[in-house]
């Protein structure tokens, strides 16, 4: 993958981090340089900072748009604001990071991304829940559920994979980044704060436990 980012430390950061978690990077520190490697080279996501040197990061997405309209970006900026995620979503990116982040949400996020593979949808839905990945908005019932940036991507991958059995271990690895460790209960709490966040009087939430395997997300039989 590529990462454009101008600032040296967060390349470094970012860098080390993904390649900690098995993935082969290259970087560029500027618009200019960045732009050319993303579309002379081949690389699977692109890690987009928005304010960047000699070309801005909406520039190189339009360029990217055009020419490799399915390659996956993530873009990662300083500004939070709603309107700002939305037109860099609109303008073709996959994904919005806000700094600071931690290196477990980035490596998940261009996990999905990459299971993602083509997909341009937009929405998600299954068992009365909606999730919009412009606003990063949930809704079940037409009633809107706020959850934490970690609670969305658990629901997400849990609805991509609906009616699926999905480990522990699973689970653990594509939303926290993490191996193996029989340590933790993570998955179990953000499950539980899951369940009482889309539960309704008239509907329990539709998540489901396997004994001994892990969660499923869909009907009750």
């Amino acid at each position: 993958m590529l990462v454009i980012e101008d600032e040296p430390g967060i390349v470094d950061f970012v860098c080390r981090g993904l390649e900690g978690a098995g993935f082969g990077v290259a970087s560029a520190t500027d618009g200019i340089e960045g732009e050319r490697l993303a579309l002379s080279e081949s690389f699977d996501v692109i890690v987009l900072d928005l304010m960047l040197p000699g070309r801005s990061g909406m520039e190189i997405l339009a360029a990217l748009r055009r020419a490799k309209p399915h390659l996956p970006v993530i873009v990662l900026t300083a500004r939070g604001e709603v309107e700002d995620r939305v037109t860099g979503l609109d303008a073709g990116a996959g994904d919005y990071l806000v700094k600071p982040f931690s290196m477990a949400e980035l490596a998940a996020r261009v996990r999905a991304q990459l299971r993602a593979g083509t997909s341009t949808t937009t929405r998600l839905t299954g068992e009365g829940i909606e999730v919009d990945f412009l606003t990063r908005k949930v809704q079940r019932d037409g009633r809107p559920v706020a959850l934490s940036s970690t609670e969305f991507d658990l629901l997400v991958l849990l609805l991509r994979h609906r009616g699926r059995v999905l480990s522990r271990e699973h689970i653990l690895g594509t939303v926290w980044g993490y191996k193996h460790d029989p340590g933790t209960n993570v998955v179990d709490v953000y499950i539980g704060y899951l369940r009482r966040k889309l539960a309704r009087p008239e509907h329990p939430a539709p998540i489901f436990t396997v004994r001994r395997v892990g969660y499923r997300l869909g009907s009750a039989s």
